[in-house]
Formats: structure tokens, C-alpha cells, sequence
């Protein structure tokens, strides 16, 4: 079992899973769209389609981590400023232009098969969800971690255990989230806020982080 975080790094993780989850983004929007067009099974093939494309960039995100750990210092250190400088560039873009919902009612043609695909390829066409695994994971291995790699990909595993229920709750609650969010401009500043504060932090963490 040494691929598992201690009960604090966890619980910090999954405070920070959810932050970035209630943070609205092209997956939610994509789903949020389907539901409201083509109804909740569309909503939930959706949340498939974009979890496994979630899943199979935290498995490039693994290997790419564990590769660059292994092969250098000076590989390490670039994936630290450039990683650093991206998470403030998000921090920085969250309260300079907000969080981004725009829900117009979507159907597509074709069955559960082409809403799967649409999920997946709205989530896999986008550079910065690998970027994104790529310097948020390693803010939670320990640099004396037994197994790093291992505990890499349990949090890669979580975060889509985590966020695929979640996904399907807020399908079946597609009308009340949508209002709330868009109806409370205060509510989705908080969000701005929240998550500006999360990756400001993971920013000057990850330029602290020892190879």
C-alpha cells in the first residue's frame, strides 16, 4: 500500500478535486448542454465520455512525470517553472476574466455512441487538461515517497472517481445548477476566488519542490 498519500495529503486533495470541479469549464458546459438538449442520458454518456478522457490524461501525465523525475535534474526543474508559471497564469486569468459557463440547448444526431465521442474529444482536444495533471499531481507526493509513481496515478484515479459521480449528480440536477450559477454572479466570483487562491498557492509550492 505504498502507493497511498497520508490521511492529511488526501483530505487536502480532495478539498482541492472539488474546488476545481464546482470551477465551470468546457466539460461542464459540454454536459450541462446535452442534458438540457437531448435529455439526462445524454448528459450522463457525456460524463463518460470526458472522464475517460480525463483518465487517459492522467495516465500521459504519469508517465510523463515519472519519466522526467528519472531522467534529470534540469528536466525536473523546467517542468517546475513552467508548471509554476502556468498554475499563476490560471490564477490570474480566473480573476481577470471568470469562470466560463455558456449552456445553450445542444442535440446531436447519432445515439449514445457520438455523445460518448463528443465527451471524450471536447476533453482530450484540450492542451491544458495533460498541463494541468502535469503540475497539479506532483503537489502531493511527498519527495521521499516509497512508490511516487504509484501514489501519481491513485490521485490521477481519484480525482476521475471523484469527479464521475459528481458529474452525474449535477446532470441529474442540470436545471437547478444551471440557475444557480448563472442567476448568482456573486457565487461564481467566490468560485473565481477560491480557485485564483488554490493555484496561486500550488504555484509557489511546486517552485519549492525538491527533486
Amino acid at each position: 500500500m505504498s502507493f497511498l498519500p497520508d490521511t492529511p495529503t488526501l483530505l487536502a486533495y480532495l478539498a482541492a478535486c472539488l474546488v476545481l470541479f464546482v470551477t465551470p469549464g468546457p466539460d461542464m458546459s459540454l454536459t450541462l448542454a446535452r442534458t438540457i438538449g437531448s435529455g439526462r442520458r445524454a448528459g450522463i454518456v457525456t460524463v463518460l465520455g470526458t472522464s475517460l478522457g480525463t483518465l487517459i490524461h492522467t495516465l500521459a501525465a504519469v508517465l510523463g512525470i515519472s519519466a522526467l523525475i528519472a531522467a534529470s535534474a534540469t528536466a525536473f526543474t523546467v517542468l517546475k517553472v513552467v508548471g509554476a508559471l502556468y498554475l499563476a497564469w490560471l490564477a490570474i486569468d480566473a480573476l481577470r476574466r471568470g469562470s466560463a459557463l455558456t449552456v445553450r440547448a445542444e442535440t446531436v444526431r447519432g445515439g449514445a455512441w457520438r455523445t460518448f465521442c463528443l465527451g471524450l474529444g471536447v476533453n482530450l482536444t484540450n492542451p491544458k487538461v495533460v498541463l494541468f495533471f502535469l503540475t497539479f499531481l506532483p503537489q502531493f507526493v511527498r519527495a521521499d515517497a516509497p512508490d511516487p509513481t504509484g501514489q501519481l496515478a491513485f490521485l490521477g484515479f481519484t480525482f476521475v472517481g471523484l469527479s464521475l459521480p459528481l458529474g452525474i449528480l449535477m446532470v441529474l440536477g442540470a436545471a437547478r445548477v444551471t440557475g444557480a450559477l448563472q442567476a448568482r454572479p456573486r457565487l461564481m466570483r467566490g468560485i473565481d476566488w477560491l480557485f485564483a487562491g488554490l493555484f496561486g498557492t500550488f504555484a509557489a509550492r511546486i517552485l519549492l519542490t525538491v527533486r
